[in-house]
């Protein structure tokens, strides 16, 4: 049964664990179940499996979050607070159960922090000190980051660190910086918790560091601020990308019986103590997941073109993170159909998410700033002298001249001529798509 209408039923075979004829007739994209090609993805009922998706069904009727908010948000926690020992491999290389999430609205509105409130009293019940102590809300160096989870401190043994960064507009604008070093420790903290720098009176050191990452931000200062670097050098898809919005209006509030909250954290205790017990351990999947893997592994390895492709680059490591934490939260040593359907259906969430914030966007910065603003500007448009001062004359004409040629033959602007008694200025207007959101 759908919770909302975010939420969309899937085929009954993906609840039955019958998966094979499910993926040998429907493509990954949308067996996946989330992509809708141009449009909002939807969160499909596979992807609500186990104790992650009890923890929706608890929380939503609550809040005005959105559901995908609430799923992703409590799978990163999870997986924090589990910690390092359970981990699955991609070839030869070691993958733990930390994610990197960033929550993309349209607006402020979109209640992303509130989600995360939900999720913390959760955690606060399993493991106090990991909510009092393991989670930063302030992110701006690399020696600040090494230094939460940093070698040789006889105090500090605990290597979990969750990441929540409610204006991850202001992260992104620390890796435009010259010589900024955070973009590749943030990379090093998603591969294998290997951080260091090369400080050389005060040299900075952490071994098996096991970081998460929640960042929220609005569509407009993502597109604003992600610059092509960083969208193309490994940092932004190490990140799943997740469209959320208000789910709905509560003029009251809602508040979810603690009743309830305390049950959900006692069996994400449960799977603690569990994964307590397995140690070092790598996840392997049983024979018919195994069978699944071969199917979609080509369509997910190969990738996508354009920034789209640079932001999901990462889909085979990403959907085994995802279906090895499901297999945890079901406190199983192995990964099962079920799991890896899971793991597939919020990846198609996540592919429809990129698709739907980076899909229309070109590939230069200058491009994407000149169409957020003139879509800003609305009807009455920006002059080129407008468009010139909008970068505070540090962009070459060169630059713009291209970047407005590229939007006018993709269809997405176009040019007004206008007289001024003098010589005829063009002012520009971009052309608004019709929404395909309906009513969110």
């Amino acid at each position: 049964m759908a919770i909302t209408s975010h939420i969309r039923q899937t085929n009954s075979a993906a609840g039955t664990g019958d998966t094979e004829d499910v993926m040998t007739k429907t493509s990954v994209a949308s067996v996946a179940f989330g992509a809708v090609p141009d449009g909002w993805p939807v969160l499909p009922d596979v992807a609500l499996h186990g104790l992650a998706g009890d923890v929706v069904r608890v929380i939503e009727p609550h809040s005005e979050s959105d559901p995908a908010a609430i799923l992703v948000q409590f799978l990163v926690a999870a997986g924090n607070v589990i910690g390092p020992g359970v981990n699955c491999t991609v070839e030869s290389t070691r993958h733990g159960l930390n994610l990197f999430v960033c929550l993309v609205g349209e607006t402020s509105k979109a209640r992303k922090g509130t989600s995360w409130e939900h999720i913390r009293r959760i955690c606060s019940k399993v493991d106090p000190a990991w909510a009092e102590r393991r989670v930063t809300t302030g992110l701006s160096t690399a020696e600040g980051l090494i230094a939460e989870v940093r070698d040789g401190e006889a105090v500090q043994k605990d290597r979990r660190l969750l990441i929540l960064q409610s204006e991850f507009a202001s992260v992104l604008r620390i890796l435009q910086r010259s010589g900024n070093t955070l973009s590749p420790l943030l990379r090093a903290a998603w591969d294998d918790g290997n951080l260091g720098t090369l400080v050389k009176h005060n040299p900075l050191k952490a071994t098996g560091a096991h970081i998460s990452m929640v960042g929220h931000i609005t569509r407009w200062e993502l597109l604003r601020y992600l610059s092509d670097i960083e969208a193309h050098n490994g940092f932004a898809n190490r990140l799943l990308w997740v469209c959320v919005c208000r789910s709905k209006c509560l003029p009251e509030g809602g508040m979810v019986p603690d009743g309830e909250i305390t049950a959900i954290a006692q069996r994400l205790s449960g799977v603690r103590q569990w994964a307590k017990r397995m140690g070092d351990f790598e996840m392997r999947r049983d024979r018919k997941a195994r069978e699944l893997w071969v199917k979609v592994y080509p369509e997910l390895s190969e990738g996508q073109p354009g920034l789209v492709g640079a932001v999901t680059g990462r889909a085979e490591a990403q959907v085994l993170r995802l279906a090895a934490l499901y297999a945890v939260l079901d406190r199983s040593d192995e990964v099962r159909t079920e799991h890896l359907m899971a793991a597939l259906g919020l990846w198609g969430y996540c592919s429809a998410s990129a698709q739907y914030i980076f899909g229309e966007s070109t590939s230069t910065s200058v491009a994407d700033r000149i169409h957020e603003e003139l879509e800003n500007a609305g009807a009455k448009g920006m002059s080129r002298t407008q468009l010139r001062d909008l970068f505070g004359r540090h962009k070459s004409s060169r630059l713009i001249d291209e970047a407005l040629q590229e939007l006018e033959s993709s269809g997405r602007i176009a040019g007004r001529e206008e007289r001024t008694g003098g010589r005829t200025r063009t002012t520009w207007i971009a052309i608004r798509a019709k929404s395909s959101k309906g009513g969110r």
